[in-house]
C-alpha cells in the first residue's frame, strides 16, 4: 500500500485532484462548532421532512428510524446493504443519503436500509452502534432479504460505526455480514492527539470539529471498547473495502487500521484519492474521480455478495 502520508500533510499548498480544484477553493474548512451545531441540525432535519415515493420510511420496535429503498424486478430474497450516514457522531440525518442509498440499490438490485441512530451528545455511545445493530438485525430478517449475503457501510463517522457495528455482530456471534464499506471512516480518536495535522487542504472537517465530536460521541466510556482503532482484536471481521483522500484528515488512522486488518487476516481493499478531501464524492458526486470512488465500492459489494451465494 502507498504510504502517501508524507506528500499531504504538512504540504502548504494543498494539491487538490483536477476534478475537485475548482469547488474546494469556496469549502470551508470547518462547518461544525458548539455553536453552529443547533442550526446545522435544524436545516438537516428539515431536509428530511420530506419522503420521496420510492423511499419508505419505517419505525422499528426499538423506536429507531429506517429509510428502506427496494429495487424492483430482483429475485428475491436478494443481498442488502445496511447503510449508516455521517456527520461526526453528532449530526445528521439518514434522509441526507438518499441518492447515494438510490443508486446502491439500483446499480447493485439490492434492498438497502439506511438507519437514523440516535446522535451525539444527547445519545453517546453504545447508543448510536446498538441503534445501527437493531436496524442490522431486522434487516436481515426481511422475507426480500437473504440473510446470508447482507453487507455494512458508512461514510465519515458512518464509517466509523459501521467498523464498530462489524466488531459487534463479530462479538454477538448472531450475524455475519458478508463485507464492511469504510467510506473514509472516523475510527480513531487518538487523532486529535497528533500534532502538525492542521493541513491547508482539509476541507469540511478538521482537528477542531473532530476535538468537538469524539468528546461528544465517547462521553464516559472506555475508549479501548468504544473506539474501532484501539481494539486489539480484528480477526474474524467480515472483508474490509477503505476509501480515503490524501487531504482528508482521516487519512492516516484509515491506512492504519487496514494495515491492522490484514495483520489480522482479514482481506482489505484500499481506495487512496490523490488529492481529495474529505466528504468530496458527496460535494461533486458526478465528478469522474467520485463516479470511480462508488464503482470501486460496488465492485467490492457485488463480489462480496457473489463470493456467498
Amino acid at each position: 500500500m502507498p504510504d502517501t502520508s508524507t506528500s499531504s500533510h504538512g504540504a502548504h499548498n494543498p494539491d487538490f485532484h483536477p476534478d475537485l480544484r475548482k469547488v474546494a477553493r469556496y469549502m470551508p474548512r470547518q462547518v461544525v462548532t458548539p455553536v453552529t451545531l443547533p442550526v446545522i441540525r435544524m436545516v438537516t432535519r428539515l431536509q428530511g421532512k420530506r419522503t420521496p415515493a420510492d423511499v419508505e420510511e419505517l419505525t422499528l420496535n426499538s423506536g429507531v428510524k429506517v429509510r428502506l429503498f427496494r429495487p424492483t424486478g430482483v429475485p428475491v430474497p436478494a443481498p442488502a446493504l445496511l447503510w449508516i450516514h455521517g456527520g461526526g457522531y453528532i449530526l445528521g440525518t439518514a434522509a441526507q443519503d438518499d441518492e447515494l442509498c438510490r443508486r446502491f440499490a439500483r446499480q447493485l438490485g439490492i434492498t438497502v436500509a439506511s438507519v437514523d441512530y440516535r446522535l451525539a451528545p444527547e445519545s453517546p455511545y453504545p447508543t448510536p452502534v446498538e441503534d445501527c445493530y437493531a436496524a442490522l438485525t431486522w434487516l436481515a430478517r426481511l422475507p426480500a432479504v437473504d440473510p446470508q449475503r447482507v453487507a455494512i457501510g458508512g461514510a465519515s463517522a458512518g464509517g466509523g460505526l459501521a467498523a464498530s457495528l462489524a466488531l459487534l455482530t463479530r462479538d454477538r456471534g448472531e450475524l455475519q455480514p458478508v463485507a464492511q464499506l469504510l467510506v473514509y471512516p472516523m475510527i480513531d480518536d487518538r487523532t486529535v492527539e497528533r500534532r502538525g495535522l492542521d493541513n491547508p487542504g482539509h476541507r469540511l472537517w478538521n482537528q477542531a470539529s473532530n476535538r468537538f465530536g469524539w468528546s461528544a460521541y465517547l462521553g464516559e466510556a472506555d475508549r479501548d471498547v468504544a473506539v474501532p482503532a484501539r481494539r486489539e482484536d480484528l480477526a474474524g471481521l467480515p472483508p474490509a473495502w477503505i476509501g480515503v483522500g490524501t487531504l482528508d484528515l482521516f487519512h492516516d488512522e484509515d491506512l492504519a487500521y487496514a494495515e491492522r486488518l490484514r495483520a489480522a487476516g482479514v482481506p482489505c481493499q484500499v481506495e487512496v484519492v490523490q488529492g481529495a478531501f474529505h466528504g468530496f464524492d458527496g460535494v461533486l458526486p458526478k465528478a469522474d474521480v467520485s463516479r470511480a470512488f462508488f464503482r470501486s465500492q460496488c465492485d467490492t459489494l457485488r463480489q462480496a455478495f457473489t463470493d456467498r451465494y
